[in-house]
């Protein structure tokens, strides 16, 4: 991993995933969760206060930062397929990393919230119809349409991006 900042490689969006790509989409995100807890669970403070690079957020705000993104991609998905057309929620990640839970609560709060957002996540994933894959929502961050099946891509790509930046900063 020579790149810190893209460790995996940035985000690959492609027009359509076939049913082989999508089944392992959704099985990186339904393992992140106890691939995560499983890295950070027994992390002592000092250890959730490592960067992988110079100028990065830390553990901690790492771990509580893709929590907060599998409640993003939940309820973009959500809204998406129930309004279509309405505008998507946009945050501001760096000063939601700044906030005082994302600084001093501990991880296993939001490695609990992770697992709960991502079984509601699978569950609504695995039930979406062809039609719903297909709704397009406009992402407001990176400018561009995305298809539900897309935006799946994405959340699968920013899971294992933080995994490996959690990695990085324990010196795996």
């Amino acid at each position: 991993m020579t790149d810190r900042q893209y460790p995996i490689g940035r985000f690959n969006l492609q027009d359509d995933y076939s049913t082989e790509e999508f089944t392992a989409l959704i099985d990186v995100i339904r393992a992140a969760p106890a691939q995560y807890r499983a890295l950070v669970g027994n992390l002592s403070d000092d250890d959730l206060t490592k960067i992988y690079r110079e100028g990065s957020w830390n553990i901690r705000q790492l771990v509580h930062h893709v929590s907060d993104i599998g409640l993003l991609h939940y309820y973009r998905m959500k809204k998406a397929i129930t309004e279509p057309g309405s505008d998507m929620a946009v945050i501001n990640m760096d000063a939601w990393a700044q906030t005082t839970d994302s600084l001093q609560m501990p991880v296993a709060d939001s490695v609990l919230l992770f697992e709960a957002i991502t079984n509601k996540y699978i569950f609504l994933i695995t039930t979406l119809t062809v039609e719903q894959l297909s709704i397009s929502y406009y992402h407001p961050v990176r400018k561009l349409w995305l298809t539900q099946k897309q935006a799946v891509a994405m959340s699968a790509w920013h899971v294992e991006h933080h995994l490996a930046h959690i990695r990085l900063a324990l010196g795996e």
